[in-house]
C-alpha cells in the first residue's frame, strides 16, 4: 500500500512549495517512484516542479460526458486520457485533476476515474497531494488510506485558525488518517516566542517551523522551479528536518 501525505493550508501559506520540495526529498532519499497529484482547483504543483501539464484528469471528465469516439468503450477511453494526463520526471511522476466538475451529471466519469486512480497509485510507494483549503477533492481521489494529513500555516492567528479548522474538516470524512500534523512556513525569527505561544492554543500535533527567505521569494518571482534549491538554502534545509518527521 502506498504511503499517501496530503497536503492543505489556506491560500497563500506555501503548501505547494511545501509539496514540491517534499517530492524532491523522497526523490532524493531514494523512495522511488513517487507520485505527485495536483487536486488544488488554481493547480500550479507543476510550477513548482518546472513541468509542462498539457492535460488533467478534468479534461478527461469533461470529454467522456460529451461522449467517446467510436470504437472505444468507456473503460478504454478514460485509461488512456489517464495515461496521457501523466506527466512524467526522473523519480516521479505528476498527474493534475483539474477544476471543479460544471453543470450536469458526473457520476459514471467519476467512477471510472476512480477506478483507475486506484489502480494507478498501487504502482507508486510514496504519494504526495497537494490539496486546496477545502477537503473535497480527497474524498474523492481515492479509497486508501492517508498516513499523512500536513496541514501548512503561515505565522499568523488566521492561518493557524484555519489549519485547526481543516484538521477539523478533515475528521468529518470518511477517510482514515494515520496522523494529523502542522507546520508553519516563513516563521519569522523575532516572533519565534509569539508564534509558540500561539500555536499551543490549538490542538494540533506541531512539527515546527520553516523560516522566511528572501532567497526562495526572489527564485519565486523570477519564475523559477522553487525545486532547484539545495539544503543550501536554510528554508529547504528546516524543511527536510521537518519532512524527516513524517517520512519513515
Amino acid at each position: 500500500m502506498a504511503y499517501s501525505i496530503a497536503l492543505a493550508g489556506k491560500g497563500g501559506t506555501g503548501k505547494t512549495t511545501m509539496a514540491g520540495w517534499l517530492i524532491k526529498y523522497l526523490v532524493e532519499k531514494g523512495k522511488t517512484p513517487v507520485l505527485g497529484v495536483d487536486a488544488d482547483s488554481n493547480a500550479n504543483l507543476n510550477e513548482v516542479l518546472g513541468l509542462e501539464v498539457e492535460t488533467t484528469l478534468g479534461d478527461a471528465r469533461e470529454e467522456m460526458k460529451k461522449g467517446v469516439a467510436t470504437g472505444l468503450t468507456k473503460d478504454v477511453f478514460m485509461e488512456m486520457k489517464l495515461q496521457e494526463a501523466i506527466v512524467e520526471a526522473p523519480g516521479f511522476d505528476l498527474v493534475v485533476m483539474g477544476r471543479p466538475e460544471g453543470a450536469g451529471c458526473y457520476c459514471a466519469a467519476n467512477t471510472l476515474l476512480t477506478q483507475y486512480l486506484e489502480r494507478l497509485v498501487d504502482n507508486y510507494p510514496y504519494i504526495v497531494m497537494d490539496n486546496e483549503a477545502g477537503m473535497e477533492h480527497l474524498s474523492r481521489l481515492t479509497t486508501n488510506d492517508i498516513e499523512i494529513l500536513l496541514v501548512v500555516s503561515d505565522p499568523t492567528r488566521r492561518g493557524l485558525q484555519a489549519a485547526s479548522r481543516i484538521v477539523e474538516l478533515s475528521e468529518m470524512l470518511s477517510l482514515n488518517i494515520g496522523r494529523k500534523v502542522m507546520m508553519v512556513n516563513r516563521a519569522k525569527a523575532e516572533a519565534a516566542d509569539a508564534l509558540e505561544a500561539a500555536v499551543k492554543t490549538y490542538d494540533l500535533e506541531y512539527l515546527g517551523s520553516v523560516p522566511e527567505d528572501t532567497e526562495v521569494q526572489a527564485l519565486d518571482l523570477k519564475g523559477t522551479p522553487t525545486v532547484e534549491l539545495t539544503t543550501d538554502c536554510k528554508a529547504v534545509a528546516a524543511a527536510y528536518t521537518l519532512f524527516d518527521k513524517i517520512i519513515p
